[in-house]
């Protein structure tokens, strides 16, 4: 029943801002441009259309809202009156009460809003669809004071996202039960995937922990800050960390007049972006232009500024050996091998020819190399791709799907700060690095260095393993071995008898033979 009445709800927020008019007067047949005149009669439509979709959004709650997010990075595939309405979804999201936040923060922490912290600014500074931020001032574990950014969850977000969840799994059904393409797809393990990354987002201190990790494998690489947590301020709804200080990336103009090096920044992002998937296999999944910024501060001019880490992405070695070893093969124009790896993986029928999908691959993909970014339409490539991959029956891995959204939102990031990066030269050289470290000596001493203490362990305590082993062998330890052991005695108890009866008969021939000689008349 509470889908039945979201599902009301949703047609309800179609109807009133217009988006059934919208869609239906985006195609070109003059039947259905009729039909949007018709069901547009006594609705107030006067609003600009991108207005109305975004405010439609924002009624339908946080997960539209992120779809939004993504869609906005997307300027290439949408108007630039819906792009630019959209856009603001990443920072206006309607903020709830300070007052709330405040009550969270008391309930957190318990004890007043005064004991917490030094300073508190109630007027949020941000907004998103699952928290907003406030700055305030508080005192680290050494009694200094520290300008701080304050995360507080927004209320009630569990039965919302539930609600949303629930019709998401029930479409997906519908898609899985009716469509050919669908079952191909696995929408319910799509919805799954996301059903755990937006419960992970929901509990603050995860995000915590996931900033901190990426702090961690950052620190080296000089190309993004990344803010530290205070642990001693962090709890499920409210989480504490160091404010940053920098220009947002959609801010372009702004960043060239500071002097910041576009070309350069754009470069950037696609090596942390590699960094982070092949050589650390956790990366930022939630990279749409509202959650990065560029610092200006003179010690760190020019570098990026990570934020929200709700929803982060992880991949197993083989998922970063097969896409690695996927993205080196596309590079290398070498379709054949991306056609192997497809077969190998299991990813199409074992019975597909390696020939065929690879005259298909090559078809999709060659004449879009040698190209600035600006005259690649991912999402063209991407659309031809799917009609390959329903010809081959290949199947989409759902454990992926935020990798594939992650490099949806960094096409859009580049596009926005340097059209004519060539995506595939930046990331060739890298990937290339990273294959020979994965096969190389250096990789190797890692493997030995990583497992030096198992070894430790292990070496004074392997005669006394050897020994036990052997022992057990011969114990009863082995209940194959024991039945082996008895059918084999009684065997040699058989063979025992039979022979001493042999020699009995022997024996008693040769007695009869010598009395007879004995008793000639016997």
């Amino acid at each position: 029943m509470t889908r039945l009445y979201r599902g009301v709800y949703i047609v309800f927020i179609v109807l009133r801002y217009g988006l059934d008019e919208l869609v239906l007067t985006s195609f070109q047949k003059p039947g259905l441009r009729l039909l949007a005149r018709i069901v547009s009669v006594g609705r107030d439509l006067r609003a600009p259309r991108g207005q109305r979709l975004r405010e439609a959004l924002e009624h339908l709650g946080p997960i539209f809202v992120k779809f939004g997010q993504v869609l906005s990075t997307r300027r290439d595939l949408l108007p630039p009156d819906i792009a630019d309405e959209l856009a603001l979804l990443q920072d206006r999201v309607p903020p709830f009460p300070s007052s709330v936040a405040v009550a969270t923060i008391e309930r957190a922490f318990g004890r007043p809003l005064a004991d917490v912290f030094v300073e508190f600014t109630h007027q949020p500074v941000a907004s998103a669809s699952i928290a907003q931020v406030h700055f305030a001032v508080a005192k680290d574990r050494n009694g200094q004071l520290r300008d701080v950014a304050v995360k507080v969850l927004r209320p009630g977000m569990l039965n919302v996202i539930d609600k949303d969840l629930s019709l998401m799994r029930m479409m997906a059904g519908w898609v899985d039960l009716l469509s050919v393409d669908g079952k191909r797809l696995k929408p319910r393990e799509v919805v799954a995937e996301f059903d755990k990354y937006l419960h992970d987002e929901l509990d603050l201190v995860r995000e915590a922990a996931n900033a901190a990790q990426l702090r961690r494998n950052m620190e080296g690489l000089n190309l993004v800050l990344i803010p530290e947590m205070l642990w001693d301020y962090c709890h499920t709804e409210v989480i504490v960390m160091e404010r940053m200080n920098g220009v947002p990336i959609s801010q372009v103009d702004r960043l060239r007049e500071a002097g910041v090096d576009i070309p350069k920044l754009a470069r950037d992002g696609v090596t942390i972006f590699f960094t982070q998937v092949f050589r650390d296999g956790f990366f930022h999944a939630d990279m749409h232009p509202g959650n990065i910024q560029v610092s200006l501060d003179p010690a760190t001019f020019g570098r990026y500024v990570s934020l929200d880490f709700g929803i982060v992405g992880t991949l197993t070695e083989f998922d970063k050996e097969y896409l690695a070893q996927n993205f080196t093969a596309f590079f290398r124009r070498d379709y054949k091998r991306v056609a192997e790896l497809h077969v190998e993986s299991g990813w199409v029928p074992a019975d597909t020819r390696v020939d065929e999908l690879e005259s298909a691959i090559r078809a999709v993909c060659e004449p879009y190399f040698d190209r600035p970014l600006k005259e690649i339409s991912l999402g063209l490539v991407l659309m031809r791709l799917f009609q390959t991959s329903r010809r081959f029956n290949v199947e989409i891995q759902p454990q992926l799907v935020l990798l594939q959204k992650t490099l949806l939102n960094i096409e859009g990031l580049g596009r926005q700060l340097d059209p004519e990066l060539d995506l595939w030269s930046t990331a060739k050289p890298f990937l290339e690095k990273w294959m020979l470290d994965q096969v190389g000596p250096k990789k190797l001493w890692d493997q030995l260095v990583a497992e030096a203490p198992r070894y430790a362990k292990l070496l004074p305590e392997l005669p006394r393993l050897v020994h036990d082993f052997l022992k057990h062998r011969q114990g009863e330890d082995n209940p194959q071995l024991q039945t082996l052991i008895q059918e084999q005695r009684r065997t040699n108890r058989l063979l025992q008898r039979l022979m001493w009866c042999g020699v009995g008969f022997v024996a008693g021939l040769l007695v009869m033979q010598f009395l007879v000689r004995l008793h000639p008349h016997f």
